[in-house]
């Protein structure tokens, strides 16, 4: 049972990897736009940074439920 707990806290944790790569690429998106529009710099900034909250927020999220299910499913 124990191998199970650990495999599923380990593809709770995977959501980390998910959201990093999700915003390595909103990133690089966002540096081409803004290269390509300068006078939007604002704009763009502003909306990178709420996506990038997000996702990162997703990964916490898949942190927290990794804690939970090692700490919990004993």
């Amino acid at each position: 049972m124990s191998t199970l707990i650990a495999i599923g806290a380990a593809v709770a944790v995977l959501t980390g990897a998910g959201a990093g790569i999700g915003i390595g690429i909103a990133t690089s998106k966002a540096v081409e736009a803004i290269a390509r529009q300068p006078e939007a710099d604002g704009k763009i900034r502003s909306t990178l940074l709420i996506g990038a909250a997000l996702a990162e927020a997703t990964a916490i999220y898949g942190f927290v439920i990794a804690i939970l299910i090692i700490l919990f499913l004993k």
